[in-house]
């Protein structure tokens, strides 16, 4: 329902609750005495509380019911815009998977040794509660360089390591099984899921760590 027809049937409520008010004024007849229609509001509009009396006419309850009918199409109405807003909500939330520390310059003696490469390292975190399996997910440098994630599920709130030389992967370490470094003084790591988006990047070009 847009603005226009919602404020249309509000100043239709209006009207029918005014004539409503007109119809069912206390009367004194001898020995009988009526009683008003009460009305109130809940969470769904206007609802009818209270008793017609017998003696109110055909009228009045023609206005009391289309009033009610009204007030239950105002509620319902408000609904779909309550559930579109939550959709939006969860739509724009940004991954649980992003890419945290990055030893860029392995530390100690640059000897391109398997132990120098794997002295560099790019950290993946799940900033999440569940775990997500990182199969397909790539990690790139400036240059292109790749590396794609096996089947590997990373749990929630934790992190593993991807280190540039050779080794035995285990739950927080893994390895790209290169001979030489590929991460430069200056570079960027990107990570994307494996359908190619960009879940994460992390640039560099001073120093030789960045978290």
């Amino acid at each position: 329902m847009d603005k226009s027809a919602f404020g249309n049937t509000r100043r239709m409520i209006h009207l029918l609750a005014s004539r409503a008010r007109q119809s069912v004024a206390p009367r004194q007849d001898a020995g009988n005495r009526s009683e008003p229609v009460r009305l109130s509001r809940d969470r769904a509009g206007l609802s009818v509380e209270g008793v017609i009396s017998m003696s109110a006419s055909l009228a009045t309850r023609r206005v009391v019911a289309s009033l009610v009918a009204a007030g239950a199409l105002i509620g319902a109405a408000a609904l779909p815009a309550v559930a579109a807003d939550h959709g939006r909500d969860h739509k724009g939330q940004r991954s649980a998977v992003v890419i945290g520390g990055v030893q860029y310059d392995s530390p100690g003696r640059d000897d391109r040794s398997n132990r120098a490469l794997n002295g560099e390292w790019v950290e993946v975190k799940n900033t999440g509660r569940h775990s997500v399996n990182l199969r397909g997910f790539t990690l790139t440098d400036r240059e292109g360089n790749r590396y794609r994630f096996s089947d590997f599920r990373l749990d929630g709130r934790s992190s593993v390591k991807v280190h540039t030389g050779q080794g035995r992967n285990t739950q927080r370490d893994l390895y790209q099984g290169r001979r030489q470094q590929i991460w430069d003084k200056r570079d960027t790591a990107t990570l994307r899921d494996n359908r190619g988006n960009v879940l994460d990047t992390q640039s560099w070009g001073r120093g030789g760590h960045h978290s």
